[in-house]
């Protein structure tokens, strides 16, 4: 990875995780996760999402920073249990990009 912190870290991360698929959930904490599906994924996302709020509301920057890198870990994880690839993420951003929010919203079917 290189050190300028680009989509390579989530990448490389994802390819860690991905190579978790199927390992001993006894040892390790990525393997668990997935073992448990998205139901207990979908749990620690959510967990996660909060931490983030909280530290948003009282802690501060350094600890928004610490609980996004936990956030999206977990969805990594999420991704890679639903078979979603990272450049997948990235087209459907760039396909938004441009568009206004509300517009985008408006757009997805109902």
């Amino acid at each position: 990875m290189s050190s300028d912190h680009t989509a390579e870290v989530l990448d490389g991360l994802f390819r860690v995780i991905e190579s978790r698929k199927g390992s001993d959930a006894s040892s390790s904490y990525t393997a668990k996760l997935l073992a448990g599906g998205p139901p207990k994924i979908a749990k620690k996302i959510n967990e996660e999402a909060a931490e983030v709020t909280i530290a948003a509301l009282v802690e501060g920057k350094d600890a928004v920073m610490r609980e996004s890198a936990d956030l999206l870990y977990h969805l990594l994880v999420m991704w890679a249990a639903m078979d979603v690839a990272p450049k997948d993420v990235y087209a459907e951003l760039a396909r938004r990009e441009g568009i206004s929010g509300i517009d985008e919203k408006n757009s997805r079917v109902k």
